[in-house]
């Protein structure tokens, strides 16, 4: 798990989110980006961001004028799980042969 560094002082809304979104699209699952920014619109503007795409604000804070926010990309999504086959390989709900199959 790595961490990376994304400096977007000076940007603003939505600039600042539009960056880490492109950045994180870049990272493995489970890696955290740090982004500084200094438009006080990004405290809520990556509260939503967070929110909506399903990665991790896990922590944020400011000093001296300096917004700081560590958010960890989410895990992709998960293919089939294995309650989505049944045993012999047919669809969910349908039995392989026999009575329940399609002719």
């Amino acid at each position: 798990m790595t961490e990376s560094l994304l400096d977007v002082k000076g940007l603003n809304c939505p600039l600042p989110v539009l960056r880490a979104n492109r950045t994180l699209r870049g990272l493995a699952p489970g890696d955290r980006l740090r982004v500084l920014a200094t438009d006080r619109a990004a405290v809520a503007d990556f509260q939503a961001y967070c929110r909506e795409t399903g990665h991790a604000l896990l922590a944020w804070s400011e000093e001296g004028g300096v917004l700081s926010f560590l958010i960890r990309r989410r895990p992709e999504p998960n293919g089939p799980s294995p309650d989505d086959q049944a045993p012999d390989g047919a669809a969910p709900g349908k039995q392989a042969g026999g009575l329940g199959s399609d002719r």
